[in-house]
């Protein structure tokens, strides 16, 4: 059973930054990607950023600001948050997919989400 789990949330200053962290652990196989999303209360969770082979990609709202990366060996990513401002106030959950190139089957895999809160 595939387990995510984020740490590195709290509270921090307008302006201040924070690396969050999310470790895989239950498989023995690379995800094919690893994203960053977030929620808001009363919202639904949206994509902050996600990392593949091809590359990293991120929301408007966060670009230049954050930094997606990823530790293979380890089945790690990171979120690492600059910059921050007060709507970046949301909880923030890790996302990894997984395609079985036997089945062809998707699995898709969550974290529990870390509270991310920042002080204006």
């Amino acid at each position: 059973q595939v387990r995510l789990v984020e740490s590195g949330g709290g509270l921090v200053q307008s302006g201040g930054s924070l690396r969050l962290s999310c470790v895989a652990s239950g498989g023995t196989f690379r995800f094919d990607a690893m994203s960053w999303y977030r929620q808001f209360p009363g919202k639904q969770r949206e994509l902050v950023a996600t990392s593949t082979s091809d590359g990293a990609t991120y929301a408007d709202s966060v670009k230049g600001r954050f930094t997606i990366s990823r530790d293979n060996a380890k089945n790690m990513a990171y979120l690492q948050m600059n910059s921050l401002k007060p709507e970046d106030t949301a909880v923030y959950y890790c996302n990894a997919i997984w395609n079985s190139e036997v089945t062809g089957a998707e699995y898709e895999y969550w974290g529990q989400g870390t509270q991310v809160t920042v002080s204006s």
